[in-house]
């Protein structure tokens, strides 16, 4: 099943740049990766955080360049993010992930994210339904 489209995450890019909030990595003019930080994200009061009153900040739309997969850029861009979130002076890097999304989630526990208790159920307007995991990392 394929979750990104043509749509997602495309139709947010334009507010994540203007909100400067938008990261990305390039080599020679080529997109290698992308996240970008978010104050709040939709489903942050359905799971169970470890602190859910400490600063936080969302990581989301990570992608990586698939000509560049398996070399340990999912890593280094989490990296970074969690640079980033130290110097915003947050306590917390959080993300939702796609249940069936099992390469993102083994990156997240590779990189020692640790699971949050319940899911977030993201319900389109045609009836669909995304059940998403929380992760989350103190920085």
């Amino acid at each position: 099943m394929q979750i990104w489209d043509n749509i997602y995450p495309c139709e947010f890019f334009e507010e994540d740049i203007k909100n400067s909030q938008l990261y990305i990595l390039t080599d020679n003019r080529e997109i290698v990766a992308a996240f970008a930080l978010c104050d709040t994200n939709i489903g942050e009061n359905a799971v169970e955080w470890n602190d859910n009153h400490a600063k936080a900040i969302y990581i989301d739309r990570l992608a990586v360049n698939i000509k560049y997969s398996k070399k340990g850029i999912g890593s280094l861009m989490l990296a970074k993010a969690k640079e980033i979130a130290r110097a915003l002076d947050v306590k917390y890097l959080r993300l939702f992930v796609v249940d069936i999304n099992e390469p993102a989630i083994q990156l997240y526990h590779k990189n020692n994210f640790l699971k949050a208790k319940g899911i977030y159920d993201e319900v389109f307007d045609d009836g669909f339904v995304l059940h998403e995991f929380g992760y989350e990392i103190k920085v």
